[in-house]
């Protein structure tokens, strides 16, 4: 079948089906790329600084409506509770978050048994290179400004270790401090007393977290289009193969043909006359 396949017809016609199948290749590779979408960005007022006790509700689940959204409150820190979270990047440097708890003013507290007479909210307040930079949080009544983000999972099997966590994950966060605590967290941009922002120390850098890039979705016509071009492609060799073996099988049955024109000993066999048969003799009596 290689013989038949290395006529020159057959192997244009394997060159014609390789650039079909390149052309039906990168037409899939467009469907495909066209399949992922982001979702257009919904009508929203993420950067318009709210008020975090009309945004976010203590106790209750956090909807992803309100991910990302800037918030402002006010209130203090204790700096008794205060952990670093380690493995967060700054210009690509690894270094620690500095988490403190603060407790929300004017906030609704939280019904049952071991809640706190109070309700916080973790706040990430900026990022240190060495645990040793890392101060207490600023004393008094503090009008803190940042974006609301959602608790972290906690890793697990995880030791942080004394004054470490392992995320910015309220529900590890809530067991270490013991208080009752809103289902997030905010990245602080931020930090004033009476109306006089509070500069960052030498050492702590600020978050600035961007809000995440819209969620992708799945187009799935534009997915179905893709695969099938891909079989398109797959298709068209298919066809040059089959050809080429259709012209192999009329070859050998060609071939058997001239075979059965020659006798044992490779000459033509002669053409042989029909018998007639004799005529009858009739006897006269």
């Amino acid at each position: 079948m290689l013989k038949t396949a290395l006529k020159p017809r057959w192997i244009a016609g394997l060159v014609f089906a390789l650039l079909l199948s390149g052309v039906f290749v990168l037409l899939s590779q467009w469907q495909l790329s066209r399949s992922a979408q982001h979702e257009p960005p919904a009508p929203s007022s993420i950067e318009e600084v709210k008020p975090l006790v009309d945004v976010l509700q203590p106790g209750q689940f956090f909807p992803g409506s309100v991910s990302d959204q800037m918030v402002t409150a006010t209130g203090s820190y204790d700096p008794g509770k205060q952990v670093l979270v380690e493995g967060r990047l700054y210009n690509n440097q690894k270094g620690f978050w500095i988490v403190s708890a603060f407790a929300v003013n004017n906030a609704p507290t939280i019904k049952g048994a071991g809640a706190s007479p109070q309700t916080w909210i973790p706040v990430a307040r900026g990022w240190v290179a060495d645990p040793a930079q890392a101060g207490p949080p600023p004393s008094g009544t503090i009008t803190l400004t940042g974006r609301l983000i959602p608790s972290e999972a906690p890793l697990p099997n995880v030791d942080a270790g004394p004054d470490r966590a392992s995320a910015v994950s309220t529900a590890e966060l809530i067991n270490k401090w013991e208080v009752s605590s809103y289902q997030g967290f905010v990245a602080a941009t931020s930090e004033a007393s009476g109306g006089v922002t509070i500069p960052f120390d030498g050492d702590v850098k600020a978050l600035n977290i961007p809000p995440q890039p819209p969620a992708e979705q799945v187009n799935w016509l534009n997915l179905f289009y893709a695969v099938e071009w891909v079989v398109f492609a797959g298709f068209s060799i298919f066809i040059w193969w089959r050809l080429v073996k259709d012209d192999y099988r009329r070859d050998l049955e060609e071939d058997e043909d001239e075979d059965d024109d020659f006798d044992e000993t490779g000459h033509p066999e002669a053409a042989t006359e029909p018998t007639r048969p004799e005529p009858e003799h009739k006897v006269q009596q």
